[in-house]
């Protein structure tokens, strides 16, 4: 491979995690698990360490993640300072410095899982990415946690 395709490979994975963050942003949940691969899973972690959830699936990302909050949430991310590797023309690596804004309005609910009015969170998202059928797809994203602020 040679340097403009593995730069053509960054910018397009480049362009996936933006519409990761901007699906979410957006609360477009659907969106967002499409991004996935079909068996694609998603592992956010706590500031600890400790796994807080575990997603496998489209279905199971949207639904899970989709739930979290209400529609009058605003949530903001970010992302920073990639690293890519590309492993190959149909696998590639890389990690993500990220912050993450959670606000909920005054009268929202809270639920068990999800018991805070308001996030701020900052950590890195570590993907593993592969193509297929002619794109671009999160096969694996872990969510690790530097830290965690919340409100209540």
């Amino acid at each position: 491979m040679d340097a403009v395709e593995r730069l053509s490979i960054i910018e397009d994975l480049r362009r996936l995690m933006a519409k990761y963050v901007r699906s979410a942003d957006h609360q477009r949940w659907r969106d967002l698990a499409g991004l996935f691969t079909p068996d694609g899973t998603y592992t956010p972690h706590k500031p600890d360490g400790s796994v807080w959830l575990r997603m496998e699936g489209r279905e199971k990302i949207a639904e899970i993640v989709g739930s979290s909050g209400g529609p009058d949430d605003v949530l903001i991310h970010h992302l920073f300072s990639d690293e890519i590797d590309v492993e190959s023309a149909t696998s590639a690596h890389g990690v993500w410095a990220m912050e993450d804004i959670v606000t909920r309005p005054e009268n929202a609910e809270v639920n068990e899982e999800f018991p805070f009015k308001g996030m701020h969170g900052f950590g890195h998202y570590h993907a593993h990415f592969v193509k297929a059928d002619g794109s671009w797809y999160i096969a694996e994203l872990k969510q690790t946690r530097l830290r965690l602020d919340f409100t209540y």
